[in-house]
């Protein structure tokens, strides 16, 4: 029987990183903005960065076991069955207590156990795949998922809608031309001179960060600001900021960004892993950027930037062929042809769908009333 938005109860399961939370919290904000009332309930690990940044953002947790998966034969593997039966198990209680009318899923090891518990129980599975490379949760679900969403066109999924990958509205909003200014004051920079922001991610990238420095004196050299953000485990008392007697630009190294939108307003180019949240939000804010994609996991980064190399809009150089010879050689072109950056930023706007989250809520709801 079909219900009323304020009465749906809707389960989102995701953890482990920001590329399963970040897209859960803005699909939840927009679920709250289409149907006030909703409950809504997610499901993670201690372990994950869920624990913090769920409850941070005024969503109920509640907490299942762990089971990731070894991507190798180990005897480890021996153990996983009896784990996901347990996770498996709590998740339905979980899904019992909140009386689910769906489940949405942003894929991750704490997706599985909450699919397969809702598989037993008969609710539908509305699922979301964020990378290029679909990893295993999100392929065993997706044979029996009503809605199979992903970010990226060609994701090999069965049924695959291309919705994209629902980001903050701060994000989907931000027009980077009026917001230039004061985040560029915000974050300790004046003037007009190029801005190149760098970010190896939440945790930061040693090969990004050791390049940065490579290449920071001829950078600035050239009139070019720099803001580097590092990671909390890798800003030590060695990085100072620095300012070019000269040219007055400046290079400004810090641990974290709590508002990425800021440090993207303020830049005119970026050097970053090519995560599929930083490749859709970039794109999303028309921000040219150099991926360098992480050489590990199941080979999804270096697919997440393929359509936006293809249409010119973006530039990819593998991690073992960085170094700062490599990084002056492809950012300093960029820079000096304002008319590739403004080219590039243009054809970005157009390669990724407006607003994921409100499209994908809209999924969700749909599916939850025909339930």
């Amino acid at each position: 029987m079909s219900q009323t938005p304020s009465h749906l109860s809707i389960v989102l399961a995701g953890g482990g990183t920001a590329g399963h939370t970040s897209p859960l919290i803005a699909t939840a904000e927009r679920l709250r903005e289409a149907a006030p009332g909703v409950r809504l309930t997610c499901v993670g690990t201690p372990k994950g960065l869920e624990s913090r940044v769920i409850p941070a953002a005024g969503l109920d947790l509640q907490m299942i076991p762990p089971v990731p998966l070894p991507r190798s034969f180990t005897p480890e593997l021996f153990a996983v069955p009896g784990k996901l039966a347990g996770a498996v198990k709590q998740s339905i209680g979980i899904l019992d207590a909140v009386g689910a009318d769906v489940v949405v899923g942003f894929g991750g090891y704490v997706s599985l156990p909450v699919y397969l518990a809702a598989l037993v129980r008969r609710v539908p599975v509305v699922l979301h795949e964020q990378n290029a490379v679909p990893g295993l949760a999100n392929k065993i679900a997706a044979r029996f998922a009503k809605v199979v969403a992903v970010s990226f066109p060609n994701t090999p999924l069965p049924h695959a809608r291309h919705v994209g990958l629902p980001v903050r509205a701060a994000i989907a909003e931000l027009d980077r031309a009026s917001a230039k200014e004061a985040a560029r004051a915000a974050l300790g920079f004046e003037g007009s001179r190029p801005l190149l922001l760098v970010s190896g991610g939440s945790q930061g990238a040693v090969a990004i960060n050791d390049a940065t420095e490579d290449a920071r004196e001829e950078l600035l050299e050239n009139g070019i600001n720099i803001l580097h953000v590092l990671g909390p485990k890798n800003l030590t008392d060695a990085h100072q900021t620095h300012e070019h007697p000269e040219w007055g630009v400046r290079y400004v190294p810090v641990a974290y960004v709590d508002a990425m939108e800021q440090a993207y307003a303020a830049a005119d180019v970026m050097v970053a892993r090519s995560g599929a949240g930083t490749v859709i939000e970039t794109a999303t804010v028309g921000l040219p950027t150099v991926f360098v994609p992480l050489p590990h996991g199941n080979g999804e980064q270096a697919r997440n930037a393929d359509f936006l190399v293809d249409e010119d809009a973006a530039v990819v150089v593998p991690n073992a062929k960085l170094d700062g010879v490599r990084l002056v050689s492809v950012v300093l072109p960029m820079v000096a042809e304002r008319g590739r950056l403004e080219g590039m930023s243009h054809r970005l706007r157009y390669l990724v769908p407006a607003d994921a989250a409100a499209d994908l809520a809209r999924l969700v709801l749909d599916t939850a009333r025909r339930a």
